[in-house]
Formats: structure tokens, sequence, C-alpha cells
């Protein structure tokens, strides 16, 4: 799991990644709110540690922006502000959780642990991993502002692997929500119709490659995340 820091004190920042790399995370860092935000609607994390205090664009803006996005990456923002009225106020943005500087690492991880416990959040209408979108409201899927035109069958798997992303999702369970319960597979189908999935989602859009995002679990299924 890739966390992001948004923070400007390179000593912090220097302190924060040796502790999370410790605790076996990936970490991703940003100077200034401007390329924090940036990277934090480029990139699907699995949590934002956030300071209020940022050049360029404040912590506070920066998590109002991802929620009216409908982005609900985990935010726990870091602050020398400790009164109630500013703990209400970054909570009310947004965050998940908030820490008063300074704080020790161990009470960092057991804030990181206990809201990366909590179940995730995600808009019924959009899901957006890297640059895939869904529009669930619009029946529509695209990547890197291209839309893509799906088949009932592959946008039904890609609603499976959306919703279940970062997590392998198991055969049966992808033949039961595109075909249903009784179907029984004789012809490979599901491997076909992920291939052509995968053309469509992994192929070239705006004659670029893109990453690949659907990734094969041997003996398992499939598993749609950035990096494997």
């Amino acid at each position: 799991m890739t966390i992001l820091i948004i923070e400007d004190e390179k000593k912090i920042v220097d302190i924060l990644k040796i502790g999370l790399k410790g605790q076996r995370y990936s970490v991703d860092v940003a100077y200034d709110g401007e390329e924090g935000l940036e990277r934090a609607l480029k990139n699907d994390y699995a949590l934002i540690l956030l300071d209020i205090m940022l050049p360029k664009k404040d912590g506070l803006a920066i998590c109002k922006e991802l929620r009216e996005r409908e982005i609900h990456t985990p935010i726990i923002m870091l602050t020398a502000r400790g009164s109630e009225e500013d703990r209400v106020i970054g909570l009310t943005a947004g965050a998940d959780d908030y820490l008063i500087k300074p704080f020790g690492l161990n009470e960092l991880f057991a804030r990181i642990s206990a809201v990366l416990r909590r179940p995730k959040k995600t808009s019924s209408e959009i899901i957006k991993i890297a640059d895939l979108i869904m529009d669930k409201k619009k029946h529509e899927v695209s990547r890197a502002g291209v839309l893509i035109p799906l088949t009932p069958k592959e946008y039904k798997l890609l609603d499976t692997l959306l919703s279940n992303h970062g997590e392998a999702v198991k055969r049966r369970k992808l033949i039961d929500d595109a075909w249903g319960p009784d179907f029984k597979e004789t012809n490979n189908e599901l491997n076909v119709h992920i291939k052509y999935l995968r053309n469509k989602v992994d192929g070239k859009t705006n004659k670029t490659k893109n990453k690949p995002l659907i990734h094969t679990i041997r003996g398992v299924g499939f598993v749609l995340k950035e990096k494997i």
C-alpha cells in the first residue's frame, strides 16, 4: 500500500518516510499543496497524510476539493493547531482523523491502522482508479479522458473488478456477476471476455500505451490495481 505525504517540512517528511517504510508502506511525497493535489487526483493511494499549512494551496482546500470530486481516499490531517475549533474545521472538510504536532510515530501508526480498518467510502455513481473512471449514472467508462465502448458483459466484469479494486476477485464471482449464478462455463468464456476487456482498458488511448490495471492471479482470478 502506498501512502501520500503532503508536507513542506523536509525534516518531518524524512522521519515519516523512514517510519512508514519500516511498517512496509510505500511512500510518495509532495512538498506543496498544488503538487499534492495533483498527485492525489492522479493516483490511487491507500491513505494521505496532509499538513494544513502548505505553500501554494492549504490542506483544508485540498481536502475539500478531493471530497467534492468524489475521491474518498482516507485523509489524516497533520497540524500544529490543536484547538477544538480547528479539529472540527478539519473533520468538516472531510478528513478522517486529525493529528496534532508534535506526535509520536507509534501514535501515527495506530491512527493509520484504525483509519484503514474502516469500511471504504466510495461514490455510488463514480468509481475512479488512476485515470480509469466508471460513471454509473451515465453508464460510461473512460481512461485518460477517452471514452471506452464496452459490451454489457465487459461492463459488468469491469464493475466487479473496480468495486473490489486492489483485491483478488475469484473467477466464480466474476462469472456470477456477469452471467448469473446458474451459468456453467464451457468454452472459457470468462478468459475470452477478460481478454477483450483488457485490450480496451489497458490498450492504447490517444495513441499512448496505458499502464496495465487488470492483472491475472493464477489459480484464483483477476485483480484491478495499479501495481502488482
